[in-house]
């Protein structure tokens, strides 16, 4: 084959949807791949064993040199080039098969990165389609079990590739036999079958991919699979396996450690679904049908797709992510942020391209999520971290009612915000049991939920900070303990306060009961248990501290703290608040590169900001309004 040939097969191969840069980025990756599995028939022990294959080897280095050169800039381009240049720098000197084949590999991963293009099914292939297919369309030139001896093989020239021959089949990943059969070989009776659909090619690349391996191999791939866990680690999701070779796996196993688990894995790939998260294949999964969704034109369908991605596929699964690597949580967060925002305003091609930067980080989330040994502590730390993280709000918000109540001596009304925060926990309750067990909470229901929620709670506890911040100056405290409340704490009142501590509460528990149903998984029921007590206990302790400390405050004092402290759970709920309806597609976002503080309420969007700097300026206004009327009031006194 020539370089010219390829090029034109892999164009006229590919009119399945992708944009040019997606196309070169394939082309430049298939070069490599040639060049990592043909360069030990070329090169030996530093001499030349075909000149026409080490001639064309020199050809594709340099081809895939020049392309690079011309793909649009980015931050890695740089580095992809310097690679290329010591690529073919090693061709040039003949340098070992397995060196030269490590740099073709690292160069190829790296161009999938920064140009990242689909290197996996969207749906799990079916192996029994693959062979039918296999059967029909490649028997009568590769023969039935693959070895090259079909009945139309004595006519060809070339003849057929022995798919079933080991050695030269372990240095293949599935994806490049995916893409010989989307794009076929010129110069060689091996067409391309465009005109089969993506899921086929597919189906029959995994089916070609287990042609080298007996059933021997894949019982013992099946042995090693179920009884020892580590080797999961090494291959977690189909986007891996398609992507690896069994030359690259015996990098991590011994040889035939690998041999068998690439036998196994590629006839049994759905064994990989229950190794992944569930989250991310539905994260996936709707990102593709977005894309396809955008393609046809259907922008408002490819916006709910999006936010499915997220709420349904993504959000699930961030609390056990977070605690396994945060800065991957937060990256990916940011890339559905900006993800959404392409959909809106941004070019199919552009939108594309966000698509597989996703997929590569999600993937790298199923890396993340891998089962471990650490399991049983990322669940005890995760669990531990949402309770405290969910519950420090409603608590303080709880707390400083009841030390309000105690300081202005009202005990009849402390029974409707115990009521209110019961009720709350109760509520959770049947939550937990009609999301389990009855009907699915969808994303956007959760999120519209904690938004409103929010925001009302933002708005009352403003209201009230700046009552009591107005009851701290002057000297008005002391007016008001001599109404003893009986104007401003009547019937309506108390249940106004049932209702705060309600919200308050209820907020938070509706949110820590679906992310402790999204992480209760088999085995590790105790550890979220002993974190959920542990943060129970930590709670209660500060509820305690905090309640006894309050009623050693002088009036003044009290009624300045608290409603100073009432105001920024204001400004932290207004922004969650927003944040909330975000994500659930209700208001626009518009990124901005700060950090995100959970406990702050700050997300990296003008809108959370915005609403969070109003909060604060009602705040500001409402204090100093305050104090310049208690100073006239002390200078008429005086």
């Amino acid at each position: 084959m020539t370089l010219l040939l390829t090029i034109s097969a892999l164009i006229s191969g590919s009119s399945y949807a992708v944009d040019t840069t997606e196309l070169k980025a394939k082309q430049i990756w298939q070069l490599l791949d040639y060049v990592a599995v043909d360069y030990g028939g070329a090169v030996a022990n530093g001499t030349v064993l075909k000149a026409s294959e080490y001639a064309e080897m020199e050809e594709f280095v340099a081809a895939a040199e020049r392309q690079l050169g011309e793909m649009p800039d980015q931050d890695d381009r740089g580095i992809l080039l310097q690679q290329a240049i010591a690529l073919r720098a090693a061709v040039a000197a003949k340098t070992d098969p397995v060196s030269v084949a490590k740099l073709a590999r690292a160069l190829s991963n790296a161009v999938q990165k920064t140009y990242p293009f689909p290197v996996a099914p969207t749906a799990m292939p079916v192996l029994t389609k693959g062979g039918q297919l296999f059967q029909a369309q490649c028997s009568a030139c590769h023969g039935l079990q693959g070895r090259g001896d079909g009945p139309l093989a004595a006519s060809l020239n070339p003849k057929p590739t022995a798919l079933a021959d080991h050695e030269r089949a372990r240095e293949r990943s599935l994806f490049a036999l995916h893409q010989i059969i989307s794009s076929g070989v010129q110069g060689t009776a091996m067409r391309g079958f465009g005109n089969l659909s993506d899921e086929d090619r597919w189906a029959l690349a995994f089916f070609v991919g287990t042609l080298p391996y007996s059933q021997r191999d894949k019982d013992e791939g099946a042995k090693l699979w179920q009884t020892n866990k580590p080797v999961h680690a090494t291959i977690t999701s189909l986007e891996t396996l398609t992507q690896t070779s069994e030359h690259v796996l015996t990098d991590k196993l011994d040889e035939p450690s690998a041999k068998a688990l690439i036998a196994f894995l590629r006839s049994n790939p759905s064994v990989l679904s229950a190794n992944s998260s569930k989250g991310t294949a539905i994260a996936k999964a709707k990102l593709n049908e977005s894309v396809a969704a955008l393609l046809a034109g259907d922008r408002a369908g490819a916006t709910k797709l999006a936010l499915s991605a997220y709420l349904d596929g993504f959000e699930p699964v961030e609390p056990a992510l977070a605690t396994r690597n945060r800065p991957l949580f937060e990256k990916i967060e940011a890339a559905m942020v900006s993800y959404r925002a392409l959909i809106a305003n941004g070019t199919p091609a552009d939108v594309q391209t966000a698509q597989q930067r996703l997929h590569s980080l999600l993937d790298e989330a199923d890396k993340a999520l891998a089962p471990s040994d650490n399991d049983a502590f990322a669940a005890f730390i995760g669990a531990l971290t949402i309770l405290l993280r969910e519950g420090l709000e409603a608590l303080l918000v709880v707390v400083a009612m009841l030390a309000f109540l105690k300081k202005a001596e009202r005990q009849d009304v402390v029974a409707y915000v115990h009521a209110g925060w019961i009720a709350a926990l109760t509520a959770g309750g049947i939550t937990w049991v009609v999301a389990t067990y009855l009907v699915g909470v969808s994303g956007a229901s959760r999120e519209l939920t904690e938004g409103f929620s929010s925001l009302f709670a933002a708005v009352v506890l403003l209201g009230v900070g700046m009552w009591m911040h107005q009851k701290s100056v002057a000297g008005r405290w002391q007016v008001y303990l001599k109404e003893k409340l009986s104007s401003a704490l009547n019937k309506r009142t108390a249940w106004f306060l049932f209702s705060l501590a309600f919200v308050a509460v209820y907020r938070e528990v509706f949110e820590t009961v679906l992310f402790f149903a999204a992480l209760w998984t088999e085995g590790n029921g105790w550890p979220l248990l002993a974190g959920l007590g542990t943060g129970i206990g930590i709670l209660a302790l500060l509820a305690i501290v905090l309640l006894r400390t309050s009623t050693r405050l002088p009036i003044g004092q009290f009624f300045a703290a608290s409603s100073l402290l009432v105001a920024v759970l204001a400004v932290i709920l207004a922004g969650k608040g927003i944040a909330g309806l975000q994500e659930a597609g209700l208001i626009h976002t518009s990124p901005i590169a700060i950090p995100r503080i959970d406990l702050l309420g700050v997300y990296p969007s003008w809108q959370t900001l915005s609403a969070q700097f109003a909060v604060l300026l009602v705040v500001v206004v409402a204090f100093t309004i305050n104090l310049r009327a208690s100073r006239q009031m002390t200078e008429q006194q005086s």
